[in-house]
């Protein structure tokens, strides 16, 4: 049976162009580039303009949004059959031509890209040596899948026994363990020298013996790591001592022939070359002129946007047009939606510039003093919902405009995030930073005695002792954090 009631809901919908905005508050600068060429692609309403003038990019306080997201104007969908030509084009109107800030860079400056070299992959440089050697063809093919079961670093971390399976199935090359091992030592015997073991020790063990005059420090050195490994890895350097019958200084020389080793030898390949290195785009550009901050937002190599002319004038020939047929209106309806969404793209970037710069600025005057001075321990405690007060902006946009993005400073180019911290309350009642009990932590540690490192404990009695109230599972945390090790592991002799 059917029945019919009315019912009332309140519901939050995003609209189109509220998700593209969203979205490209999450892009960094690095990226934004290749989003307008992928939009260029998709809507031909959308161009790049070819003047040469450069508008100053800053926060113009008539024209800034104080809302989030929400206050994104929404274009209705219903078409009428008269299209007001007002409505889409005012000659005194600049919102269809968008310019971005280019004052970090003269416009007379060559844009330069740098060039990419050409090198020898990691595994191309060993399918090249084995390839001299004088080996059968069943060998050789058996050779190129171990090579190519070989990791980046230049560790062979698949079991043998999977090996001889994957040549069964790939190649019907019928093969033992046996007859794989022995053609590893083949490829253990390349450049760069540890590739091809199957762990740590191997990788050692297999450096060591290939020194041509050994002395006595390297034979200990091969006796510790193939007899005694975990004492190694732990650092119990009395066990080895007493096993050994040798002084602290023998098993000290032993140990430096160990720590000379490379454990990944070829990761040490690529980063020689085969790899090109990846440069930070700062977003934001924050200079110091004798105690006044002045932020400005990192165009560079974005095009500049505008509406199409010849679209333009295709719905002037429209509204000039006094008998309309149904292709014709047909027509129009495509062009206004690609001049709308054009218009909703240009309008976005817009508001992700002045959102930017907005909530970058509120960021820079509440760390200011960091900004000036450099220094980790002037970092005031600060989180997303503080900057939200400030900017009146929506804690997720907050989120996204300080996810991914960095600011080049005198003294650096940081990640936003690092800006944000937690607070940690002294015994004075102060709060300060996470981030200044962390730099305090690392201070210390690197001036340790090394033969006697600072405990956890000894840390936390530190601390307290300098007024800051913290535990000791606290400090565990932060060490952790740091990617510091236990004081055993950072013993040396």
């Amino acid at each position: 049976m059917l029945r019919q009631s009315l019912n009332q809901k309140l519901l939050q919908k995003l609209s189109p162009q509220q998700i593209q905005l969203m979205k490209l508050l999450q892009v960094p600068t690095d990226q934004l580039e290749q989003r307008i060429k992928e939009e260029l692609e998709i809507n031909p309403a959308l161009e790049e303009a070819r003047d040469d003038n450069f508008e100053e990019s800053s926060i113009d306080e008539g024209q800034e949004n104080e809302g989030d997201e929400d206050d994104f104007d929404s274009s209705k969908d219903d078409i009428s059959e008269e299209i007001n030509i007002s409505d889409y084009f005012d000659e005194t109107d600049d919102s269809a031509s968008y310019k971005y800030n280019n004052q970090e860079y003269s416009p007379d400056d060559d844009d330069r890209s740098t060039p990419i070299p050409i090198n020898v992959s990691f595994h191309e440089y060993l399918l090249q040596q084995i390839g001299l050697a004088e080996l059968a063809d069943k060998d050789y093919l058996i050779a190129k899948q171990l090579i190519g079961s070989i990791d980046e670093d230049g560790y062979i971390r698949r079991e043998l026994e999977s090996i001889v399976d994957d040549l069964m199935f790939s190649a019907n090359v019928n093969v033992d363990k046996h007859e794989l091992e022995v053609l590893l030592e083949e490829i253990q015997k390349l450049d760069p020298p540890g590739v091809g073991a199957r762990d740590l020790r191997e990788c050692l063990l297999i450096q060591l013996n290939r020194v041509e005059h050994k002395n006595v420090s390297i034979n200990l050195a091969i006796e510790i790591l193939r007899d005694h490994f975990e004492e190694f890895s732990k650092k119990h350097y009395e066990k080895l001592q007493k096993q050994y019958e040798v002084d602290e200084k023998m098993i000290k020389r032993a140990l430096d022939e160990i720590l000379k080793l490379n454990p990944k030898p070829g990761s040490a390949y690529n980063e020689g070359g085969a790899k090109t290195t990846q440069h930070i785009i700062p977003d934001f550009l924050i200079e110091n002129t004798n105690g006044e901050l002045i932020l400005r937002l990192n165009s560079r190599n974005a095009p500049e946007l505008r509406v199409s002319e010849s679209f333009k004038e295709m719905m002037i020939d429209y509204n000039k047009t006094k008998e309309k047929s149904k292709q014709q209106k047909e027509a129009v309806q495509f062009i206004k939606q690609k001049i709308d969404g054009a218009k909703w793209f240009i309008d976005a970037v817009k508001q992700r510039q002045q959102t930017l710069l907005k909530t970058m600025k509120a960021i820079m005057e509440y760390q200011y003093k960091f900004f000036v001075s450099g220094d980790e321990t002037d970092l005031r405690p600060m989180i997303l919902k503080d900057i939200s007060a400030v900017t009146n902006l929506d804690i997720s946009t907050v989120s996204r405009v300080s996810n991914s993005k960095y600011a080049q400073t005198e003294f650096g180019t940081f990640l936003l995030k690092k800006f944000f911290s937690e607070s940690l309350t002294t015994d004075s009642g102060e709060e300060v930073s996470t981030r200044e009990v962390k730099k305090i932590l690392t201070d210390h540690i690197g001036a340790e005695d090394k033969n006697k490192p600072l405990s956890d404990e000894k840390l936390t009695q530190i601390l307290n002792d300098a007024g800051y109230n913290i535990a000791r599972r606290t400090v565990a945390k932060y060490r952790e954090q740091l990617n510091i090790s236990v004081a055993r592991l950072r013993r040396e002799l």
